[in-house]
């Protein structure tokens, strides 16, 4: 067998029907859906098979549909392959998947934090006041140099830091657009993302105090896998800084690329994405095209895993 990692996908993998497959083909992922409708009140699993997608694109929705849609991926993953991980990680929203895999979260209460995690990243700054961009072929260095330029009086920071050459942006959205246009002055990409906040930036800190009272009662266990997490790229088996580490996580950047290193570095050899899409499968082959990748979203794709 060779040393697995199991890694979860964040906003952005969230599409009409995912999840769909399973649910009909799998008595077990057919009881994580019915969990996420209780634990929200909400038919989660309407939201993820009928839509519609602008309501499966707010955040709120979309926080709880992944994590559904993953969870429901990983039963059925343990169920029909056996695999067991060595180690499990997630971007952004995906490491509250990794850490329900890992033992640490309940299903049901993630679904709870996740739903409010969503509605206060979305609260945290007015809509149309903060953005995000993904700068394409420029190094860590040349990205920060860029926002402490561009920022003037507004915030802006490195979010997510993908894949070699994929560092994401987030701020005021005047900033952003100011680094959008000195980025294409260097002859290099930077294209707007479609999103309806500034995540992973100094902006979202009070949707961290929010979270911060929220998540305290939330039962928190040891972890039976480490996780590598998002603020420190380092693998964490220590069940008290796990709400540290997730309150952190909103107004921190996402260190996806030292994650996935971290992960090849502690011996790794396969990555196997757990839900819908395969973003994460995609950055791998950029980070370390040596490690070998799958994904599980629907019965095809199980198909394809081995472990």
């Amino acid at each position: 067998m060779r040393p697995t990692g199991f890694v979860f996908p964040g906003q952005g993998s969230q599409y009409v029907g995912m999840g769909r497959e399973l649910f009909e083909n799998f008595s077990l992922a057919r009881r994580i859906f019915e969990e996420a409708d209780d634990a929200l009140h909400l038919s989660v699993s309407k939201l993820c098979f009928q839509g519609p997608e602008e309501s499966l694109k707010l955040t709120e929705n979309t926080q709880p549909a992944i994590l559904t849609t993953s969870i429901a991926c990983l039963r059925v993953l343990e169920q029909e392959k056996g695999c067991v991980p060595q180690l499990a990680a997630g971007h952004s929203l995906g490491e509250y998947s990794a850490l329900v895999a890992s033992g640490a979260l309940a299903f049901f209460d993630a679904m709870r934090i996740v739903r409010l995690r969503g509605q206060f990243m979305q609260e945290a700054v007015p809509v149309g006041e903060g953005a995000m961009a993904a700068v394409l072929g420029m190094e860590r260095e040349e990205v920060q140099r860029l926002c402490e330029e561009a920022a003037e009086e507004n915030v802006l920071a490195a979010a997510n830091y993908n894949s070699p050459g994929q560092i994401v942006i987030s701020g005021h959205a005047e900033a952003v657009q100011r680094a959008i246009e000195r980025v294409k002055d260097k002859g290099k990409k930077a294209m707007l993302l479609p999103v309806s906040a500034p995540f992973h930036c100094p902006l979202m800190r009070g949707a961290g105090d929010r979270l911060a009272r929220e998540i305290e009662p939330i039962p928190v266990k040891d972890l039976k896998v480490g996780v590598v997490t998002n603020v420190e790229a380092e693998i964490n088996t220590l069940k008290e800084r796990v709400k540290p580490l997730l309150i952190s996580q909103i107004s921190s950047p996402v260190r996806w690329e030292d994650s996935m290193r971290t992960m090849v570095r502690d011996g790794i050899e396969q990555i196997i994405e757990i839900g819908p899409r395969k973003v994460l499968s995609g950055l791998m082959k950029r980070i370390d095209p040596k490690i070998q990748t799958g994904n599980i979203e629907d019965i095809q794709s199980l198909k394809g895993i081995t472990c």
